[in-house]
């Protein structure tokens, strides 16, 4: 029996705690739906906040100057290159440069052992000094000969023989001058010197070696470095353009970058243009010369030459970045002056820098979106601000008016707060001294 009072009264228990638990959840439901009406008022709000006009960048379209560049890879190549070779054979005895001198045409680099080309001067001398005296000899011959021969006294043969005599001593004479002038230039390439001005490289032999005219390597390599020349190629269809300006004599000023385009090297001009196209990669090769003052390009160097064609004056210039391209060509966004944009088709003309010259469908002074594009469409409003202030200012000029009409209006109600304010107290007042 009192098994069954208990289950009774857990029962009973079980039913309060399940109702009050209910109430419990109903009030958690309401509070919830409350809450929950609440934040989808607040997410209106910010879509309501979003409707507004977008901000963009914006830039005018102006007027100026855009050159026409011709850019292509080439490499550098000095104008010349010598091998200092000797023209003689002989023992290394002196050096007088170090390896990377800038040296001049004529500089004395070397000397080789100048003995032996001395003892063949004195050879060639004396031969000269004995046979001269023979030559002397058979003229004074000649002469008595002739004397004798008016006289008659001698037989016309025997002058005539002395004759010949004299012709071969004076042959012989020239022979030895010859050998004499011979041997003098093997002695004066003893000495080595450098045969072009430019910038030495290494050393190639070590004194007190033998050096023969043979030796494929030389002493040494000059190259002139100032001035120096780039080779580079452009597409065969630039060839007209070019050959005009040539052929107007114009002198096109080259620009020569390193190879990340980053650095300007040096600065000259065009040389000439090649006489034929490579068939293979549809270029053509010209060469430009630059002083390379600061020694900057060195041949065999790779480098990117940007050739200044023309240049294009009073063109329409925008922003790069205002330029989209669509399936019907190129288009920008032009911002109206009720501040809503539309979609203006443009032919765009030759680059330069962040710039873009446009032949047709922008006016100067027309505002173009550069900046927040991919947020707009046709009649888009938009909050322009622009890289100049121009635009910017105006904005800033009507937020300003508005901010004024905004405080004016917080001064009023600030007033008016004071005044119920004061009034309060001797309302107050009022009440207590009724």
């Amino acid at each position: 029996m009192w098994l069954i009072v208990v289950v009774v009264l857990a029962l009973a228990a079980y039913l309060i705690w399940g109702r009050s638990h209910q109430s419990a959840d109903a009030t958690a439901a309401k509070s919830g739906q409350a809450a929950g009406g609440g934040g989808k008022g607040g997410k209106r709000g910010a879509f309501a906040g979003a409707g507004g006009p977008l901000p963009v960048g914006v830039a005018a379209a102006k007027t100026g100057d855009i050159n026409i560049y011709l850019s292509g890879l080439g490499s550098v190549t000095p104008e010349a290159t010598a091998i200092v070779k000797s023209q003689v054979s002989g023992t290394l005895m002196k050096l007088h440069f170090k390896e990377g001198q800038i040296v001049k045409a004529g500089d004395l680099l070397a000397e080789l052992d100048p003995r032996p080309y001395q003892v063949l001067v004195k050879e060639a001398e004396g031969q000269l000094i004995k046979d001269t005296a023979l030559l002397k000899a058979a003229q004074i011959d000649l002469q008595r000969y002739r004397t004798l021969l008016a006289q008659d006294s001698i037989a016309s043969q025997q002058v005539d023989t002395q004759a010949a005599l004299v012709k071969q001593y004076e042959g012989t004479v020239r022979s030895d001058e010859g050998t004499l002038d011979n041997a003098r230039l093997q002695l004066t390439y003893s000495r080595i010197t450098a045969p072009i001005s430019g910038r030495l490289g290494l050393r190639q032999v070590d004194l007190g070696n033998l050096v023969q005219t043979s030796d494929t390597n030389g002493i040494v390599v000059i190259t002139q470095l100032q001035p120096i020349t780039t080779v580079f190629s452009i597409p065969e269809d630039n060839i007209p353009s070019v050959m005009k300006q040539i052929q107007a004599g114009k002198k096109l000023p080259t620009d020569v970058w390193d190879r990340d385009q980053r650095n300007k090297l040096d600065s000259g001009s065009l040389l000439t243009i090649d006489n034929q196209v490579d068939s293979t990669t549809g270029t053509v090769k010209l060469k430009a010369e630059t002083p390379n003052a600061n020694y900057a390009l060195f041949p065999n160097q790779f480098v990117n030459a940007r050739l200044l064609l023309d240049t294009l004056r009073n063109a329409t210039v925008i922003p790069n970045a205002a330029i989209q391209r669509g399936s019907s060509g190129n288009f920008v966004y032009v911002v109206k002056p009720d501040h809503t944009v539309t979609i203006r088709q443009v032919t765009a003309g030759p680059v330069e820098g962040e710039s873009t010259a446009i032949n047709n469908g922008i006016a100067v002074g027309e505002t173009v979106v550069i900046d927040g594009i991919d947020k707009l469409k046709e009649g888009a409003k938009v909050e322009p601000i622009a890289r100049d202030g121009s635009v910017a200012a105006a904005t800033a000029a009507g937020g300003a008016a508005a901010g004024a009409h905004k405080g004016g209006h917080r001064h009023r109600q600030d007033a008016s707060a004071d005044a119920a304010a004061s009034s309060a107290p001797a309302s107050a007042a009022n009440r207590n001294g009724q």
